[in-house]
């Protein structure tokens, strides 16, 4: 007979495809797995530690957010965006956090402010340390969290959707140092934003901080690989 103790540890766990699917999700945003690449499931098996059923079922899912191609021929690859690709995607992105700045900076409670400020906190301690993954880590959980406090169900699910497709570029904006520095000090003029309930700021500083995301992912890409549409 299974004890209380064990049946809630049982419920509270995630399948393991979506514990596969995270682990994918992870090495895409960081470039382990580029854009592109071909993904050898026996590879892959051997590298998280689990059978090819449950890769499979990851594939999926990824699939469905559109950060992987599943081809009958071909198998599974990273999707390559193009110029075009890109250049919409944040520009949507800059809409969708501006608003969720907006809404935010009108809506957030005392607690949000204090769990965003030690977020805030955390990150500037990994940028010191120019731990990328960790700050990277942080500086998507502050933007989930001001998203969060816009208390718009649709908006988050659109906001998550769209974001997903870009964590790889939004990665490897923070490449330049001096870009990543200056993306630093914006984040500090957001949080004084929020804690002081300026939605016409924080909507304007989250706009323009996508803008210069796009522009740092834009500054190396090749000018032939598609024009943008319009």
């Amino acid at each position: 007979m299974q004890n209380p103790g064990e049946s809630t540890v049982a419920a509270d766990r995630r399948p393991l495809h979506e514990e596969v699917a995270e682990r994918l999700r992870g090495l895409i945003t960081e470039g382990h797995l580029a854009p592109g690449v071909r993904l050898n499931e026996r590879v892959l098996c051997e590298q998280i530690g689990v059978s090819r059923t449950p890769l499979r079922e990851a594939f999926k899912v990824l699939a469905a957010e559109r950060l992987i191609e599943l081809s009958p021929n071909r198998g599974a690859s990273v999707v390559a965006l193009s110029r075009g690709d890109v250049e919409q995607l944040f520009e949507l992105m800059g809409a969708l956090e501006a608003l969720s700045g907006e809404l935010a900076a009108a809506r957030r409670t005392d607690a949000e402010i204090v769990e965003v400020r030690a977020l805030h906190f955390e990150m500037l301690a990994a940028h010191a340390r120019r731990d990328l993954p960790t700050y990277y880590a942080l500086n998507r959980q502050i933007h989930r969290a001001i998203n969060r406090c816009a208390r718009n169900a649709v908006l988050t699910e659109t906001y998550d959707s769209i974001n997903s497709r870009i964590q790889n570029l939004r990665f490897r904006s923070n490449f330049n140092r001096d870009k990543w520095d200056a993306a630093v000090r914006e984040h500090q003029r957001m949080l004084e934003a929020l804690e002081a309930g300026d939605s016409v700021a924080l909507r304007a500083l989250l706009e323009e901080h996508l803008r210069h995301k796009r522009d740092a992912v834009l500054e190396h890409w090749p000018a032939s690989d598609g024009r943008p549409a319009g």
